[in-house]
């Protein structure tokens, strides 16, 4: 990207996608970089959007590195500049600069099987992994996604879902089901427990909102995953990005930097406030 590391880099959208509906809406942005070649990035990183005039906010990349083309950020509408997002169209121009954090070690994780358990909003961090997994599949072990949302409505990807089937096990969850479902009835953690992945040269990953990782994470240790096979992403407010400004700091580490992705056991060292 620019040499200087404040300023962002112009992105335009060329798409749009309508994930979810609703007060906390979800929508996918596709993002070109028409003046260069955009940026490298890996799995689990994210960057730093912005609408000029409204303000930034750290989003995670949840396309797969693979993909050159173009970036791909899911947004949920919470606040000023995620609904400046969401009033946004195609064409619109937006800052970019980053990439930030640390990545999914996902080349440590070949020949064994992933496991990933995701909640809500909470697919979009790991999505760029899940997809760089699939691709790469004859480098991997089997591979199994444990999705939930509150209800059918909520789910995110829905498209790009059906077309894993049979190269990913799939196990979608709701709370509230409507008249025909005919996923899995409940939260997630009970579906991972349920159904019960074998721990045995395995790694799980988890994002989605804390209490269901609280859980997802006890049932993964009842499962027999050790702490180190165990992986997820947590984020705090984030201001520069660089490590800077301290607004994201836990304990010794600065998420924007040492994080977002951590192992269990690595989060077991970190002041329990994140």
């Amino acid at each position: 990207m620019t040499e200087n590391i404040y300023l962002p880099q112009m992105g335009r959208i060329a798409d749009i996608q309508e994930e979810t509906q609703g007060a906390r809406a979800i929508k996918t942005f596709q993002v070109e970089f028409p003046d260069s070649d955009g940026f490298e990035h890996e799995c689990g990183q994210c960057a730093m959007l912005s609408v000029f005039g409204r303000g930034e906010s750290m989003i995670s990349i949840a396309s797969s590195p693979l993909v050159k083309e173009y970036k791909q950020f899911s947004i949920m509408k919470m606040g000023r500049v995620t609904s400046a997002f969401h009033d946004a169209r195609v064409g619109d121009f937006i800052g970019v600069r980053g990439p930030y954090g640390n990545q999914f070690p996902l080349a440590d994780w070949k020949g064994r099987d992933l496991v990933f358990v995701g909640g809500g909003v909470g697919l979009a961090p790991m999505w760029g992994a899940l997809q760089t997994a699939v691709t790469q599949g004859a480098d991997y072990g089997k591979i199994s996604l444990f999705y939930g949302a509150r209800t059918s409505s909520d789910i995110m990807y829905k498209a790009d879902l059906e077309k894993l089937q049979g190269a990913v096990e799939v196990q979608l969850s709701v709370d509230a089901p409507e008249d025909g479902w005919q996923g899995y009835t409940g939260f997630v953690p009970s579906n991972l427990m349920e159904k019960a992945p074998s721990s045995e040269n395995a790694i799980a990953i988890t994002c989605g909102p804390p209490i269901m990782i609280k859980f997802v994470i006890q049932n993964l240790k009842e499962l027999g995953f050790a702490d180190e096979q165990i992986y997820t992403t947590i984020e705090n407010k984030m201001k520069c990005g660089i490590g800077k400004c301290g607004r994201c700091s836990v304990g010794k580490d600065y998420v924007c930097t040492e994080g977002p992705v951590y192992s269990w056991a690595e989060l077991k060292e970190l002041p329990q406030e994140y």
